[in-house]
């Protein structure tokens, strides 16, 4: 029987470009990117996008975000269900949208995946392989980083010289 630990790698391979901090790596911060940090816990999280009269709010435990847009609201409820506290959003809100489906998606796949490789184990020993691969996943997304808090503004805008 395998460990845990070849379980997450098993679980990493098959997943291959889908792996949610390849994506985040390829697709996120090769584009332009404004940092975010969320004061929530580094563990899994229940988060729930929840709809008030003052707008769109991301509720982690007891503490609210709030958030300009759903997109935006979804893009940050991937990380903080993984309990990620500093990650980057892109600075485009058009291609918000886009990431977050991609991210979610990714991470459905992963906890299937999983599934499907612990499948017959113990109810405990699925639950310390789910808390390992998030622990996984966070600490690679660290690892890439948040960038800036906001971004270069070096192009040039003015059309007359």
């Amino acid at each position: 029987m395998e460990t845990l630990g070849e379980v997450i790698k098993k679980v990493r391979s098959a997943a291959g470009a889908d792996w949610l901090p390849a994506i985040y790596r390829d697709k996120i911060r090769t584009q332009r990117t404004r940092s975010v940090s969320i004061d929530i816990a580094a563990r899994e999280n229940e988060a729930i996008i929840q709809y008030t009269l003052l707008g769109i709010e991301l509720k982690v435990g007891k503490r609210r975000f709030p958030c300009p847009d759903l997109a935006t609201a979804r893009y940050m409820r991937v990380f903080a269900r993984f309990g990620s506290t500093e990650f980057a959003i892109p600075y485009d809100i058009t291609r918000v949208s886009t990431a977050a489906d991609e991210l979610e998606t990714s991470w459905h796949k992963h906890t299937l995946m999983l599934e499907s490789f612990v499948a017959g184990r113990p109810p405990r020993t699925i639950a310390r392989a789910k808390t390992m691969l998030m622990g996984s996943v966070r600490e690679e997304i660290k690892e890439i980083g948040s960038g800036d808090a906001m971004p270069a503004f070096d192009r040039k805008t003015r059309q007359r010289s």
